[in-house]
């Protein structure tokens, strides 16, 4: 009797066990694309490329400030013969033993100009820097979009699961009835043999669907860094969004929003700046000079307090020949950098469009096939209740269920598919992140 009231509490305890572990599963999509910009290796590898980005800037920035370099020297000399001119009183006196030279310097240069070639290049970087931080941003909505995806494919094969189980559920029981009146010679073998065949073909089907359920799950915990053994389950309500969106001014919005334009724009006036890096070198360099040296060579002479400055200036000649060639491949990279920004722009008014439209499509055919599922519900019935009056033939009962069986799995795909479009909508005008509620790492 214990050991019964053990088990059976060690059932329940266990059962709810599982239970948590089940909810731990559902996981919502605004869940599911918070974890993918925390965890995705892409968004990483977007924010450390715009991390490098930031530093290269501050590199460039710091070459404002004056290089200043500190040396100094002690050196010993064997046997040094130093001859001077600075005291020829003291002739007659033994020569003082050198053996030894201290030498220090403290040396600053700071450019002064050089064709504006510092201030264009710290442009440049910025500019860069700018582009990159906006590529970032748009890997990010490229990774959402994408986890959208793998969410409406992931309900799709959960739905097609949940419907094909049920099917064959009903289709087994068929076979069942159909076996029981072929032995009683009711129904032609043949009859039997359809049975099983459409049996057979449900049960490929479901298990395709969970194949298909694997691969999506299996893209969702590798992207999002999951345990291998999580298994995510979908909320239908999510998919419940089927109202038609303003579009109106569409491709303002997205000129406005769009990542990828921006950083390709930014991109075209960093190539802008780089010309006018390439034109400083037809000017000369000026450069302001400033020092201190110590000199003390023991027992003869000792220079301190040696304070320098002036201005260094220097210009090369060649670079009036060679140069030319130079500025010509900055102004040709920028005019490509600028075509690629109209190019980027038609393609995305074309994206807009073409979301759009799919959008209103597949608001139009979730309303065919929530209508088919009546029509096709009704349809069986009608040939159901014909056949078990011996007015139409098993293939006619067969073929009404698979179309009841299509018409449920095409309207679950249709919700799927119309949450896909409305975001594509959302993605394709710059907006998408914008969708969700975003927590901040």
């Amino acid at each position: 009797m214990k050991l019964k009231i053990g088990l059976l509490f060690s059932l329940f305890f266990f059962g709810i066990l599982a239970t948590e572990a089940q909810e731990k599963t559902k996981l919502s999509l605004n869940e599911a694309i918070n974890l993918a910009l925390s965890q995705s290796s892409e968004v990483h590898l977007a924010d450390t490329k715009a991390a490098t980005k930031k530093l290269e800037l501050e590199t460039m920035k710091n070459n404002r400030y004056p290089d200043v370099k500190v040396s100094g020297q002690f050196l010993k000399l064997a046997n040094a013969k130093v001859h001077s001119n600075l005291n020829n009183g003291n002739s007659g006196n033994a020569p003082a033993k050198i053996d030894q030279l201290t030498l220090g310097q403290i040396n600053a240069n700071l450019p002064m100009f050089s064709g504006f070639k510092l201030k264009n290049s710290i442009v440049t970087s910025e500019n860069l820097f700018l582009s990159e931080q906006a590529k970032a941003e748009y890997s990010k909505e490229e990774v959402a979009m994408q986890i959208i995806e793998y969410y409406a494919n992931l309900y799709r094969a959960q739905k097609s699961i949940d419907l094909l189980t049920e099917n064959l559920k009903s289709a087994q029981q068929r076979v069942t009835d159909f076996t029981n009146l072929e032995k009683n010679e009711i129904i032609a073998r043949n009859d039997l043999l359809k049975a099983q065949l459409q049996k057979s073909k449900v049960q490929l089907s479901l298990d395709e669907a969970y194949k298909n359920w694997s691969i999506y799950n299996y893209y969702f915990i590798t992207t999002l860094k999951l345990a291998s053994d999580y298994r995510i389950e979908i909320d239908e309500h999510q998919f419940d969004n089927n109202q038609p969106i303003n579009v109106m001014n569409s491709d303002d919005v997205a000129f406005k929003n769009r990542k990828d334009l921006e950083a390709i724009h930014f991109l075209q006036k960093a190539k802008s700046s780089e010309i006018k890096v390439a034109q400083s070198a037809y000017y000369p360099t000026f450069t302001l000079i400033g020092g201190y040296a110590y000199l003390d060579l023991k027992n003869a002479i000792t220079v301190s307090n040696a304070m320098n400055y002036g201005v260094g200036l220097s210009y090369d000649l060649t670079s009036i020949f060679k140069n030319g060639a130079v500025v010509k491949t900055a102004k040709s990279k920028a005019l490509e950098t600028q075509e690629a920004e109209s190019v980027l722009a038609d393609k995305i008014k074309i994206q807009m469009q073409n979301a759009i439209e799919n959008y209103n499509l597949a608001l139009k055919q979730n309303l065919v096939y929530k209508l088919a599922i009546e029509q096709s519900v009704e349809n069986y019935r009608i040939v159901k209740d014909k056949y078990d009056n011996g007015l139409s033939t098993t293939t006619d009962l067969l073929e009404a269920d698979v179309e009841q069986l299509n018409s449920k799995i095409n309207y679950a795909f249709s919700r799927a598919n119309i949450m896909l479009k409305y975001y594509e909508i959302q993605s394709a005008s710059g907006q998408l992140l914008s969708s969700f509620k975003i927590t901040k790492n």
